[in-house]
């Protein structure tokens, strides 16, 4: 990482902490709805069968009614847990009311833990992200957990990222290792690259 890059990234992941910090109760309300509407609707348009997302955490755009609904759809859904050496597992979990704090303060499920190779076999991945720019760079919360994992990936199902309707933006500060998206949900539309 470049200085200049990475001094950019994380005054604006500061920036963006703030923000979301600072958002109301109603508007979180409001953009969760808008959310789940557009998460499913994309889902049923893609027909997927599992799915990778995350759990969200407090001031995060929320998933969790999303993945309510996927569940009781029927829909396989697998859950990243963070590892020590940059790697992701996955959980398979059907209980979304059992959580454990991972490494960084991000809630995981409790459930069977599946090795890194798991994802490969879901019909779409719900990344959280800082930032989305109009040309699908995301920019992460700086772990390079994500990147890391989708750039591994040889053959990938479409990806896209949750974030709030401030946070899509024109430009995102971005390096060689960083991956993008195919598309971004926001309350207000479901955005394709």
């Amino acid at each position: 990482m470049t200085d200049a890059v990475g001094d950019a990234k994380r005054a604006l992941r500061r920036e963006l902490r703030s923000r979301r910090r600072n958002m109301g109760d109603r508007e979180l309300a409001e953009s969760t709805e808008a959310l789940t509407a557009h998460l499913t609707t994309l889902a049923l348009e893609l027909g997927v069968r599992s799915i990778s997302a995350y759990l969200s955490a407090e001031k995060e755009p929320n998933t969790r009614p999303f993945l309510n609904w996927a569940h009781d759809q029927g829909i396989r859904v697998l859950f990243p847990i963070t590892r020590a050496d940059g790697l992701l597992d996955w959980s398979l979990s059907t209980d979304f009311e059992t959580e454990v704090e991972g490494l960084y303060g991000i809630p995981e499920p409790v459930g069977e833990i599946l090795s890194p190779m798991a994802i490969n076999d879901v019909d779409l991945i719900i990344v959280p992200a800082a930032q989305i720019d109009r040309s699908g760079m995301r920019m992460g919360w700086g772990k390079g957990y994500f990147d890391k994992t989708l750039g591994s990936m040889a053959k990938r199902p479409p990806v896209y990222a949750v974030v709030f309707d401030s946070e899509f933006v024109d430009a995102v500060p971005s390096e060689r290792h960083d991956q993008p998206v195919d598309g971004v949900v926001t309350p207000s539309a479901v955005h394709r690259f």
